[in-house]
């Protein structure tokens, strides 16, 4: 392309001045009551009133900005929206992936279904086998848990006051000083302690 071609010059666009943007030969005094300094700074004047500035001297443009704040004036439920928003830019977005009991196909495309009639190549396709489900814990948690008398469902509440109510129960204190009972007492402890560094209690 030509940038020197007699048409180009006829399709650029002058962009305006922004409203509120003073030119150099305007910025004559401090937009701050009582200063006749030269207002030689900007400063944006807030939400709402966005590519408009006020001018300042050196001396009130740092007053301003040392008290600026965005959101002046907003409930936090506006507030809280904005966060929300600011995470992906002010953009739209959509959800990604599959919704339960909604078609995944459009209307005239290669659904699979309009050929289970017809001989062809999808006859016979089985869906493949469902993978066993893995524990969601290791080996050594789930002794643990099992050394509680608890099961993999269980929650941190509830391994926490079962080994409080196993450790009330087992301790010598409780059972007028018999000391049988201090190995399931030490086991008890063990795993608790292990649960917790795992984070799981």
């Amino acid at each position: 392309m030509n940038l020197n071609s007699p048409i180009f010059d006829r399709i650029r666009v002058k962009s305006k001045p922004k409203q509120g943007v003073r030119s150099a030969a305007t910025r004559l005094g401090c937009d701050h009551p009582g200063c006749a300094a030269t207002g030689e700074f900007r400063a944006p004047m807030g939400r709402l009133r966005e590519g408009e500035y006020f001018c300042f001297c050196l001396d009130h443009v740092r007053e301003y900005n040392a008290s600026y704040n965005y959101f002046t004036g907003m409930t936090a439920e506006a507030l809280a929206s904005y966060q929300r928003d600011a995470v992906v830019g002010h953009r739209p977005t959509w959800a990604v992936g599959h919704i339960e009991g909604t078609r995944t196909w459009k209307p005239g495309s290669d659904d699979p279904s309009r050929f289970a009639g017809s001989p062809g190549m999808f006859r016979g396709r089985r869906a493949p086998p469902a993978e066993p489900q893995k524990p969601l814990y290791g080996i050594a948690a789930r002794k643990a848990l099992d050394q509680l008398g608890l099961d993999e469902t269980a929650d941190a509440d509830t391994i926490r006051s079962r080994y409080k109510n196993m450790v009330k129960r087992l301790h010598p204190d409780a059972n007028g000083g018999d000391r049988s009972l201090e190995d399931k007492l030490r086991e008890i402890i063990r795993a608790y302690n292990y649960l917790k560094s795992v984070k799981l209690a």
